[in-house]
């Protein structure tokens, strides 16, 4: 398996955007998606900081987002908090994908739209 891949419930590989979108607005509505690992989250709170789509949970300690399906007109917002996030060593916990071409947009640390997500 390559980075970016994930392994599916019956060992084939899922495509970042097909992660968490049973219930999915259509691409055509909603073209942008966040990949947030929680669990690699530590509550820096840069994140809320610089995108209103995000707040520190008080109860958690943890960032979290008001919505994981986003449009053209919260996209830059999303790309700047993943890109201020500075879990994982500043390669950051929330990943915006582009779910027409399955390409990370931020914060894209290996420089190619491969997924940047710690499974």
């Amino acid at each position: 398996m390559s980075d970016g891949d994930v392994t599916d419930d019956d060992g084939g590989i899922q495509q970042p955007s097909d992660v968490g979108s049973a219930n999915a607005p259509t691409v055509e509505e909603k073209p942008y998606k966040i990949i947030f690992e929680a669990n690699k989250c530590f509550g820096a709170g840069k994140c809320a900081e610089v995108a209103d789509n995000w707040e520190m949970d008080l109860e958690t300690g943890l960032a979290r987002a008001g919505s994981y399906f986003i449009d053209e007109d919260e996209l830059d917002e999303n790309v700047r908090a993943a890109e201020v996030c500075p879990a994982k060593k500043d390669q950051g916990c929330i990943h915006v994908v582009d779910r027409r071409t399955d390409r990370e947009i931020a914060p894209d640390p290996h420089g190619d739209g491969t997924l940047s997500v710690d499974w």
